[in-house]
């Protein structure tokens, strides 16, 4: 055990004089490793940073609501053929299936209606905010979907029935209209030719998984709505959205939803669904999908890079044998054995493979440090994504330096002594 422990030390002595003395030989045959390295922490550190954040996505959306429209969603889709021309044709969902889930279902479900409007221009005192999404929705709409209000309040149940035209704004939208910071609160902005009134500001929290980018949008009753446009129109996509209540089965309510609307919709057993049933959890599903995919072509080239990052090391480990001929003679003439020879140069070419490795997580490390806290990103550092860099330093480190320290473990010590 002492004698692995002094050849360890040696190495480790060795590796480091190596490096000194020979700064940009060996700097060279380490980036390889560097580089390597640096890829496959990397590329794992940015997948389970997507990972992670689809999954607070889900956790902040819920995977217990289900969305019903026209449009299956990816990894919704049972068919393998997209048949836009069907889906587009469909019927749009109504306040009659809403109500007939808030009535019949209101146990076990919450049902709300959101028509998207897409591209819209608001108005105020001079100020405008344009390419923005107005979502007119119904009672429910904020017990379905998270909604904080930062400034003023959120729609009241008589305003959404009546249709009233009063609004609220996403955060993006309110510092576009209001630059100076004044507080929008019983304004009149102008919106698809009409005067709203603003009651709510809502609070900053960026796009969705599900579609809604609530900074840059306004939010105003369904039926104020329903007077401006006419919401049956193929041109128009209402989304019902369902939230399981707590302690219920997600998928017994989603077959409870769908065949209550089969029956509104009169469909006959034979016939296909006229709409579409759609859950985040079967999007992240598709995504984790795509996801390990991605993990594998990303290994894949990484492990090119470390292939030729173990070339620039067994070179130096080649390079070093031949320079240590003598000092390898005299070791073996005065009683080393093959196996501390061999363990000697093995363990240096791992320490040198493990310089490298550290350097390129060290470099990981520096630059997630400088996407948290210079671009404010979220990147999910792993303790496991560290070690798998530090196991597979080691690897390359053996593999590099097997056939070299194989070479010098079968010198013979007369000839290496006599060697110039």
């Amino acid at each position: 055990m002492n004698n692995i422990a002094q050849i360890l030390g040696t190495s480790i002595v060795q590796a480091l004089q190596e490096l000194r003395v020979n700064k940009l030989r060996t700097f060279l045959s380490l980036l390889g490793i560097t580089i390597g390295i640096f890829s496959i922490i990397a590329v794992f550190t940015a997948l389970d940073s997507a990972r992670s954040a689809i999954q607070k996505n889900v956790e902040t959306l819920g995977s217990d609501v289900i969305y019903v429209g026209r449009w299956p969603w990816p990894g919704n889709v049972e068919d393998a053929e997209f048949k836009w021309w069907e889906y587009w044709r469909r019927p749009s969902m109504t306040l009659t299936e809403t109500n007939a889930i808030n009535g019949q279902l209101g146990s076990l479900a919450t049902a709300s209606l959101c028509l998207d409007l897409n591209n819209l221009t608001a108005k105020y005192s001079g100020e405008e905010a344009s390419n923005i999404v107005a979502y007119a929705v119904n009672t429910g709409f904020d017990k379905v979907q998270s909604l904080d209000i930062t400034d003023g309040r959120y729609l009241t149940t008589s305003e959404l029935d009546g249709g009233n035209f009063n609004i609220i704004l996403g955060a993006e939208v309110y510092t576009s209209l209001f630059p100076t910071g004044v507080s929008p609160l019983g304004k009149s902005i102008s919106l698809m030719g009409h005067h709203f009134i603003v009651v709510g500001v809502m609070k900053k929290v960026g796009k969705n998984m599900a579609g809604f980018d609530f900074d840059n949008s306004v939010i105003f009753p369904y039926n104020a709505a329903a007077t401006m446009v006419d919401v049956r129109s193929l041109d128009y996509n209402p989304r019902l959205i369902v939230k399981t209540r707590t302690g219920t089965n997600t998928t017994e309510v989603k077959d409870e939803v769908r065949g209550l609307i089969r029956r509104l919709h009169r469909l006959k057993p034979d016939q296909s669904d006229d709409f579409a049933v759609n859950q985040l959890t079967g999007l992240a599903k598709l995504l984790n999908t795509m996801f390990d995919q991605f993990d594998v072509v990303g290994l894949f080239i990484a492990v090119l890079s470390l292939l030729v990052g173990s070339f620039g090391i067994a070179n130096i480990m080649f390079v070093t044998v031949k320079e240590r001929t003598k000092i390898i003679g005299l070791k073996k003439a005065i009683g080393a054995r093959r196996s501390s020879v061999m363990l000697e140069f093995l363990l240096e070419a791992v320490v040198l493979c493990l310089i490298g490795g550290l350097a390129g997580i060290l470099i990981v490390v520096l630059l997630t440090l400088l996407a948290h806290y210079g671009f404010d990103l979220d990147v999910a550092l792993s303790l496991k994504n560290f070690m798998i860099g530090v196991f597979v330093s080691i690897f390359v480190g053996v593999l590099a330096g097997i056939l070299p320290a194989r070479s010098a473990s079968k010198l013979d010590p007369v000839v290496a002594i006599r060697s110039n």
